[in-house]
């Protein structure tokens, strides 16, 4: 089978350090793959907080999770600090990737590589709309 490859982007627009909690380990005693989604809906929620957005509200449009990708590099256990090192990339009418890649602050290890496409999205009409043309112009210039 062949595996995902997650080429990271160039320029990092943000960074958040999120701390590994009991709660996010699984029976292997390590970071579980369903808490990786959790910890990157975490950091994409800081990332929009520092441009003063919300999910609902991206100059005017909301946003939803097209897809995601998780490719694993090593460990993490409980109380390992995470630093999480977004970039967008791959812009289209109607979106864009966002790019993680988590590292271990104590270690300098890179312990994944994400990727969550997103769709800008009209909640009221439940329907995908086209990119504001300030959020592309923020991250395309």
């Amino acid at each position: 089978m062949a595996r995902i490859k997650l080429d990271l982007p160039e320029r990092v627009v943000f960074d958040t350090t999120l701390d590994v909690r009991i709660g996010d380990i699984n029976y292997g005693g390590h970071l579980a793959n369903d808490a990786f989604l959790r910890l990157a809906h975490e950091a994409r929620l800081r990332f929009l907080k520092s441009l003063g957005y919300t999910e609902m509200d991206v100059e005017g449009a909301g946003i939803i999770m097209t897809d995601a990708a998780i490719v694993y590099r090593a460990e993490a256990f409980h109380g390992d600090r995470l630093t999480f090192r977004l970039g967008l990339s791959d812009f289209n009418p109607y979106g864009f990737d966002l790019m993680y890649q988590v590292v271990d602050d104590n270690t300098g290890k890179e312990v994944a590589r994400l990727k969550t496409g997103i769709v800008f999205f009209d909640y009221t009409a439940r329907k995908i709309q086209s990119i504001p043309a300030a959020f592309a112009e923020r991250f395309t210039a």
